[in-house]
């Protein structure tokens, strides 16, 4: 039961520390949408979407009035596109990407990810279809979302695959050059991707979810951050405690809102996604609850320990308070969605070698990083690469989000608007990958895969 200092203290955590529900996610099941003539299919993929989601933004609405708890984002998530279009007689799933960006906006949602592809042991003809239909396809939408998984630890990482989306990611940022690469802010490259992942851009329904499903990503930096102040002087111990207990009560949050949204929508609840996913607004960023522990700058010496710390503290807090953690669940690093990662790059403490370094504990990688137009597809696909490699070895989620911005150089500064933020172009290491990256082929699973 709780008494009335925990409302109070719940209520605190909105009105004063950026509290919220960042997102209710519903996936839909696209397998039987699946047709030769990729018209039909298109429009049998819009009435299906329109059909399973039509209620839920209002849905959403009504919690976040009733339960007083804001709920940022209502998005959807699809079966991988290549799967659905791959019984099309087409070259191009140009199409279904915009059924899909009309379905999304014919309902209300902010982004519908699942243009997508799971290629990490090799390719069939949908995958090749989809994966060349993304730059178009991302220009030519405005809230359709795209990943592809070009490895895991069980399969190792297809290296060609690699070389292709350094290549795809040029294109895209060329074909929305006079919107700032704003394609490249839509598109996830991902090792270990998982099947139930409630964020964008890299959200899809896997193929093990069922019919339709809700999953529900909380977020609360800012709350973490005001309850690090009260522990000031007091030992690390101390401090992971704190996030412990904090994160399982943001986490009960999500959990009573992601339940009460399944039993209205009349479908599933699949898991609580905990991961403290950080805005660009002052008072909700993951960079100064790191700060907040004794760090002079994030990116400085000790930043990889207090990620380290923090994610494994927010983890505990939010198992012992769902049984259906699932998702992410961590800290995010994205760049520009965070001011104290913003400032950070300014000062000069953050680079992308040390940001790097931080995926090796945190949710998930390299994200929403602007780099120089110039960096070319081999470095791209090189930086995946390594990513790929930090996931591959940990068994974990490793991501990649660059957008190389045309015209840009390091220091100039790239806006996005809304979520996706602001930020300075990064510098990024000249020396060539090109030999390795043609190389191509496939790097062997680990030891570490052989656990049956």
């Amino acid at each position: 039961m709780f008494d009335i200092k925990d409302i109070l203290e719940t209520n605190r955590m909105i009105t004063e520390n950026n509290l919220d529900v960042r997102t209710i996610t519903m996936g839909i099941s696209l397998r039987d949408c699946a047709h030769p003539d990729i018209n039909v299919t298109a429009q049998k993929i819009y009435d299906k979407i329109t059909h399973k989601a039509e209620r839920l933004v209002k849905v959403g609405e009504d919690l976040e009035t009733e339960f007083g708890v804001p709920i940022i984002n209502k998005r959807i998530s699809v079966t991988p596109i290549s799967m659905i279009g791959e019984s099309c007689d087409t070259n191009s799933y140009v199409p279904l990407a915009k059924a899909l960006d009309a379905a999304a906006k014919a309902i209300g949602v902010n982004f519908i990810g699942g243009f997508s592809a799971l290629v990490d042991k090799g390719y069939t003809k949908g995958d090749r279809i989809l994966i060349a239909s993304i730059p178009e396809a991302l220009s030519v939408t405005d809230i359709v979302c795209s990943s592809v998984a070009i490895g895991s630890t069980k399969c190792g990482i297809n290296m060609d695959a690699v070389a292709e989306m350094g290549r795809i990611i040029k294109a895209a940022a060329e074909m929305t050059a006079d919107r700032d690469a704003i394609a490249c802010a839509k598109l996830v490259v991902f090792c270990n991707a998982v099947p139930d992942n409630p964020f964008m851009a890299g959200a899809f329904h896997g193929v093990t979810e069922p019919e339709t499903v809700i999953n529900v990503g909380v977020s609360g930096p800012g709350v973490v951050k005001r309850a690090l102040e009260d522990v000031r002087g007091r030992d690390i111990g101390a401090v992971a405690e704190t996030i412990k207990k904090t994160a399982f009560k943001i986490t009960r949050v999500g959990q009573l809102v992601a339940q009460e949204a399944a039993r209205r929508l009349n479908t599933e609840f699949g898991i609580i996604d905990l991961s403290l996913a950080p805005t660009p607004a002052v008072g909700d960023s993951v960079a100064h609850i790191l700060e907040e522990m004794g760090l002079e700058s994030c990116g400085g010496p000790g930043t990889t320990a207090a990620l380290a710390l923090l994610n494994d503290a927010v983890k505990k807090g939010g198992l012992m308070a769902s049984s259906y953690v699932g998702g992410l669940s961590g800290a995010f690093i994205p760049v520009s969605e965070d001011a104290g990662m913003i400032a950070a790059v300014e000062r000069g403490s953050l680079s992308l070698e040390k940001l790097e370094a931080m995926t090796c504990v945190c949710s998930v990688g390299l994200d929403m990083i602007a780099i120089p137009g110039t960096v070319t597809a081999r470095t791209i696909s090189a930086i995946i690469a390594d990513e790929a490699a930090i996931g591959m070895i940990n068994n974990k989620t490793t991501a990649v989000r660059l957008i190389p911005v045309p015209g840009k150089k390091v220091g100039d500064t790239v806006e996005f608007g809304g979520l996706l933020g602001h930020c300075p172009v990064m510098a990024v290491n000249a020396f060539k990958p090109d030999v390795f990256i043609d190389r191509g082929g496939r790097i062997p699973a680990p030891v570490r895969s052989l656990t049956n």
